[in-house]
Protein backbone atom coordinates (compact mmCIF):
# COMPACT_ATOMS: atom_id res chain seq x y z
CA UNK A 1 0.00 0.00 0.00
CA UNK A 2 1.13 3.55 -0.73
CA UNK A 3 -0.40 6.97 -1.26
CA UNK A 4 -0.75 8.13 -4.86
CA UNK A 5 -2.50 11.37 -5.73
CA UNK A 6 -3.92 11.52 -2.15
CA UNK A 7 -5.49 8.04 -2.39
CA UNK A 8 -4.29 4.84 -0.73
CA UNK A 9 -3.48 2.23 -3.35
CA UNK A 10 -4.53 -1.40 -3.18
CA UNK A 11 -7.75 -0.78 -1.25
CA UNK A 12 -11.38 -0.16 -2.19
CA UNK A 13 -12.37 3.42 -3.07
CA UNK A 14 -15.97 4.59 -2.67
CA UNK A 15 -15.98 8.34 -3.39
CA UNK A 16 -18.27 10.26 -1.03
CA UNK A 17 -20.03 13.45 -2.08
CA UNK A 18 -19.66 14.65 1.52
CA UNK A 19 -16.42 16.55 1.12
CA UNK A 20 -15.14 19.83 -0.24
CA UNK A 21 -11.97 21.83 -0.74
CA UNK A 22 -9.79 22.53 2.27
CA UNK A 23 -9.11 26.21 3.01
CA UNK A 24 -5.39 25.37 2.80
CA UNK A 25 -4.68 21.99 1.16
CA UNK A 26 -1.09 22.08 2.45
CA UNK A 27 -2.30 22.29 6.07
CA UNK A 28 -2.95 18.63 6.84
CA UNK A 29 -1.75 18.56 10.42
CA UNK A 30 -4.02 16.35 12.55
CA UNK A 31 -5.24 12.73 12.54
CA UNK A 32 -8.58 12.05 14.20
CA UNK A 33 -9.52 8.49 15.20
CA UNK A 34 -13.25 7.66 15.25
CA UNK A 35 -15.40 4.56 15.53
CA UNK A 36 -18.63 3.63 13.81
CA UNK A 37 -20.99 0.67 13.56
CA UNK A 38 -24.30 0.52 11.73
CA UNK A 39 -26.70 -0.42 13.12
CA UNK A 40 -25.06 0.42 16.45
CA UNK A 41 -23.10 -2.56 17.75
CA UNK A 42 -23.37 -4.53 14.51
CA UNK A 43 -20.50 -5.09 12.11
CA UNK A 44 -20.21 -5.90 8.43
CA UNK A 45 -22.61 -5.03 5.68
CA UNK A 46 -22.88 -1.96 3.51
CA UNK A 47 -24.58 0.54 5.84
CA UNK A 48 -21.48 2.63 6.60
CA UNK A 49 -20.81 2.98 2.86
CA UNK A 50 -24.43 3.98 2.35
CA UNK A 51 -24.27 6.58 5.13
CA UNK A 52 -21.10 8.16 3.76
CA UNK A 53 -22.63 8.29 0.26
CA UNK A 54 -26.09 9.63 1.29
CA UNK A 55 -27.84 6.39 0.32
CA UNK A 56 -28.88 5.05 3.73
CA UNK A 57 -32.39 3.56 3.65
CA UNK A 58 -34.29 4.79 6.71
CA UNK A 59 -36.59 1.77 6.51
CA UNK A 60 -33.72 -0.72 6.91
CA UNK A 61 -33.39 -0.15 10.70
CA UNK A 62 -35.22 2.11 13.21
CA UNK A 63 -31.97 3.93 14.12
CA UNK A 64 -31.43 4.92 10.50
CA UNK A 65 -34.44 7.27 10.66
CA UNK A 66 -32.42 9.40 13.11
CA UNK A 67 -29.31 9.61 10.95
CA UNK A 68 -30.54 9.28 7.37
CA UNK A 69 -30.33 13.02 6.63
CA UNK A 70 -26.77 13.37 7.94
CA UNK A 71 -24.15 14.33 5.40
CA UNK A 72 -20.97 12.90 6.85
CA UNK A 73 -17.86 11.13 5.65
CA UNK A 74 -14.41 10.05 6.70
CA UNK A 75 -11.26 9.72 4.71
CA UNK A 76 -10.76 6.04 5.56
CA UNK A 77 -12.65 3.20 7.27
CA UNK A 78 -10.78 0.26 8.78
CA UNK A 79 -13.09 -2.77 9.02
CA UNK A 80 -12.89 -5.39 11.77
CA UNK A 81 -10.83 -7.68 9.50
CA UNK A 82 -8.38 -4.87 8.66
CA UNK A 83 -9.78 -4.18 5.19
CA UNK A 84 -9.75 -0.47 4.32
CA UNK A 85 -12.11 1.66 2.31
CA UNK A 86 -11.27 5.24 1.32
CA UNK A 87 -14.09 7.73 0.72
CA UNK A 88 -12.32 11.09 0.39
CA UNK A 89 -8.87 11.90 -0.98
CA UNK A 90 -6.59 13.25 1.74
CA UNK A 91 -6.17 16.65 0.10
CA UNK A 92 -9.93 17.29 0.42
CA UNK A 93 -11.94 18.07 3.55
CA UNK A 94 -14.02 15.12 4.75
CA UNK A 95 -16.96 15.89 7.02
CA UNK A 96 -16.02 13.80 10.05
CA UNK A 97 -15.27 16.06 13.01
CA UNK A 98 -18.27 18.39 13.19
CA UNK A 99 -18.07 21.17 15.75
CA UNK A 100 -14.58 20.64 17.07
CA UNK A 101 -11.47 22.25 18.54
CA UNK A 102 -7.87 21.06 18.82
CA UNK A 103 -5.36 23.04 20.88
CA UNK A 104 -7.46 26.20 20.53
CA UNK A 105 -8.03 25.79 16.80
CA UNK A 106 -11.63 25.24 15.73
CA UNK A 107 -13.11 23.53 12.66
CA UNK A 108 -10.84 20.47 12.71
CA UNK A 109 -12.18 19.20 9.38
CA UNK A 110 -10.21 22.02 7.75
CA UNK A 111 -6.83 20.55 8.73
CA UNK A 112 -7.40 16.93 9.73
CA UNK A 113 -7.70 13.45 8.30
CA UNK A 114 -10.50 11.33 9.76
CA UNK A 115 -10.03 7.59 10.17
CA UNK A 116 -13.01 5.48 11.25
CA UNK A 117 -12.60 2.11 12.92
CA UNK A 118 -15.53 -0.26 12.60
CA UNK A 119 -16.39 -0.75 16.24
CA UNK A 120 -17.93 0.66 19.38
CA UNK A 121 -16.59 2.51 22.38
CA UNK A 122 -17.24 -0.56 24.56
CA UNK A 123 -15.87 -3.49 22.53
CA UNK A 124 -12.17 -4.12 21.94
CA UNK A 125 -10.86 -3.34 18.47
CA UNK A 126 -9.25 -6.22 16.58
CA UNK A 127 -5.54 -6.88 16.14
CA UNK A 128 -6.05 -6.57 12.38
CA UNK A 129 -7.47 -3.07 12.87
CA UNK A 130 -4.51 -1.90 14.93
CA UNK A 131 -2.07 -3.36 12.41
CA UNK A 132 -3.76 -1.72 9.43
CA UNK A 133 -4.30 1.57 11.26
CA UNK A 134 -0.58 1.71 12.02
CA UNK A 135 0.27 1.04 8.36
CA UNK A 136 -2.06 3.81 7.20
CA UNK A 137 -0.76 6.26 9.78
CA UNK A 138 2.88 5.56 8.87
CA UNK A 139 2.07 6.29 5.22
CA UNK A 140 0.29 9.52 6.17
CA UNK A 141 3.23 10.62 8.34
CA UNK A 142 5.58 10.08 5.38
CA UNK A 143 3.34 11.91 2.91
CA UNK A 144 2.15 14.93 4.91
CA UNK A 145 4.99 16.71 6.75
CA UNK A 146 2.78 18.64 9.20
CA UNK A 147 1.50 15.37 10.70
CA UNK A 148 3.31 13.72 13.60
CA UNK A 149 2.65 11.05 16.19
CA UNK A 150 2.04 13.90 18.62
CA UNK A 151 -0.86 15.10 16.48
CA UNK A 152 -3.06 12.00 16.63
CA UNK A 153 -6.21 12.34 18.71
CA UNK A 154 -9.63 10.84 19.30
CA UNK A 155 -12.92 12.37 18.24
CA UNK A 156 -13.79 12.61 21.93
CA UNK A 157 -10.80 14.87 22.49
CA UNK A 158 -11.77 17.43 19.83
CA UNK A 159 -15.51 17.34 20.60
CA UNK A 160 -15.69 16.65 24.37
CA UNK A 161 -19.18 16.34 25.77
CA UNK A 162 -20.52 15.69 22.27
CA UNK A 163 -18.54 12.65 21.14
CA UNK A 164 -17.07 9.66 22.99
CA UNK A 165 -15.25 7.75 20.24
CA UNK A 166 -13.04 5.89 19.82
CA UNK A 167 -13.75 5.24 23.51
CA UNK A 168 -12.08 3.56 26.43
CA UNK A 169 -11.81 0.33 24.44
CA UNK A 170 -9.24 1.93 22.11
CA UNK A 171 -5.72 0.99 23.18
CA UNK A 172 -3.59 4.04 22.48
CA UNK A 173 -0.46 2.34 23.89
CA UNK A 174 -0.87 -0.52 21.45
CA UNK A 175 -1.15 1.90 18.54
CA UNK A 176 1.96 3.83 19.57
CA UNK A 177 3.92 0.59 20.08
CA UNK A 178 3.03 -0.40 16.51
CA UNK A 179 3.99 3.03 15.19
CA UNK A 180 7.39 2.83 16.87
CA UNK A 181 8.33 -0.55 15.35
Amino acid sequence: MEIANHWLTGIRHIPSPNCNARPDPADISLLVIHCISLPPGQFGGDYINQLFCNRLDAAAHPYFREIQALQVSAHVLVRRDGACIQYVPFNRRAWHAGVSCYQGREACNDFSIGIELEGTEQLPYTPAQYEKLAVVIRLLLEQYPKLSTGRITGHSDIAPGRKTDPGASFNWRRLYRLLNT
